[in-house]
């Protein structure tokens, strides 16, 4: 894969992974908060867990995208990191954080 090409998707992955980050957490509906409601308190705790399993995700994601930097870095962009063998530029399209080939995933 042409590493501009490969830089260009990896900003766009890094772009949308800090934008989901960012939107994360409670949004303030305005409404006054009714502490003593048990159903609003479980709706808050489930909401926060909820929230922090996804930046949970996202993290791993972030790590998935700087890892990818820095194989472009090194050259070694686009070689399976098990391998060595090609990562084709589809498999890259679609999962530009992609560390192995298609065969070695589903393995």
């Amino acid at each position: 894969m042409d590493p501009d090409r490969a830089r260009e998707l990896l900003a766009g992955e890094r772009k949308r992974i800090e934008r989901a980050l960012a939107r994360l957490g409670h949004q303030d509906t305005g409404e006054p908060a009714d502490e003593d409601d048990p159903a609003n308190l479980a709706s808050d705790l489930y909401q926060d867990e909820l929230d922090e399993g996804r930046a949970d995700d996202l993290r791993e994601e972030l790590a998935a995208v700087e890892r990818a930097e820095a194989r472009l870095a090194a050259g070694t962009y686009g070689l399976s990191i098990e391998s060595g063998k090609p990562i084709p530029d589809e498999r890259l399209e679609a999962l530009p954080t992609a560390e192995r080939t298609a065969e070695e995933e589903r393995r």
